[in-house]
């Protein structure tokens, strides 16, 4: 049986999460005193420099592990879509930076999640085909953003088997069910050493919502008895694959930490009511569905 780490979608905030006064540099260390998973959003929206990854493999314990999020351009979130050679530069980039974390042996998966234009088409099945050759070794887990790669039992089991063939990590959501900028949450492993759940909350008045800030559109707060629900799936999918990994990004407030540490609870992963090292938060009734 695999083990499964349970964490947030980045570090950098979460309120009344960190020591008051405490730095933000040392946040990640305060962070993996009580998880020992972190995705890395950052990439997403700025190429980091391979010094980041130095520091955030030294300054977590020697059992921590990172996703890391790819760039926009790579999941062509930017449009009109980027030529093919600097597409090619960006993907170099990208895995030259995150070689640190790789050699420390702190690195599971670089998440590709692409946006809701990425449909199934014949242009959509090529491009990642194209990932693949130019990231040939490394482990990769794809999230989609609308439904026509799940629309029936056809369309799903084609999708998983094509996964499944390029060795990619099919990524689990749990999102608010609307419209086909969502996806239903396909509970399947198509890589033997991993199955990622990303919770991203389920308000369905926000999802299509302009926002000013990701917190504002991912405004949700799971209960207890929703993540409990997903028990069962997670525990099964760990006799199958080597890991699963649980992440929350629900990032208004503190709901993410709330509902990470509440999965931890639910899965046995700490003993009842052990909070760890004493977080500010260590009073909060982490099973209340009030803000």
């Amino acid at each position: 049986m695999g083990g499964i780490r349970v964490g947030t979608c980045a570090w950098s905030d979460h309120e009344n999460f960190y020591p008051r006064g405490l730095k933000a540099g040392d946040r990640l260390a305060y962070y993996a005193q009580h998880f020992n998973l972190v995705e890395v959003d950052a990439t997403y929206y700025h190429l980091q420099p391979r010094r980041n990854f130095e520091k955030w493999a030294r300054v977590t314990p020697p059992d921590f592990v990172f996703n890391v999020k790819a760039h926009r351009s790579m999941t062509l979130h930017d449009r009109p879509r980027p030529p093919e050679a600097t597409l090619v530069e960006t993907f170099a980039l990208f895995r030259e930076a995150v070689q640190p974390l790789q050699e420390a042996g702190k690195l599971r998966a670089l998440h590709f999640q692409f946006p809701p234009w990425f449909t199934r088409s014949r242009e959509s099945l090529d491009y990642l085909r194209w990932i693949r050759e130019l990231l040939p070794e490394a482990t990769i887990a794809i999230e989609f953003r609308h439904r026509s790669w799940f629309r029936g039992p056809e369309e799903t089991a084609a999708t998983l088997a094509f996964l499944k063939t390029l060795g990619y990590v099919h990524t689990i959501c749990d999102e608010p069910q609307i419209g086909s900028g969502t996806v239903p949450p396909v509970v399947a492993a198509t890589h033997p050493q991993l199955a990622i759940l990303r919770l991203h909350g389920r308000n369905a008045e926000t999802w299509y919502r302009k926002t000013r800030t990701s917190g504002e559109r991912f405004d949700y707060l799971y209960s207890r008895e929703e993540l409990a629900e997903w028990v069962p799936p997670l525990e099964a999918l760990a006799q199958q694959v080597a890991e699963v990994h649980v992440l929350f990004n629900n990032n208004r407030a503190d709901y993410a930490v709330r509902g990470a540490r509440m999965m931890q609870q639910l899965l046995q992963l700490v003993p009842p009511g052990d909070e760890g090292p004493t977080p500010p938060w260590q009073n909060l009734d982490l099973f209340s569905t009030s803000s």
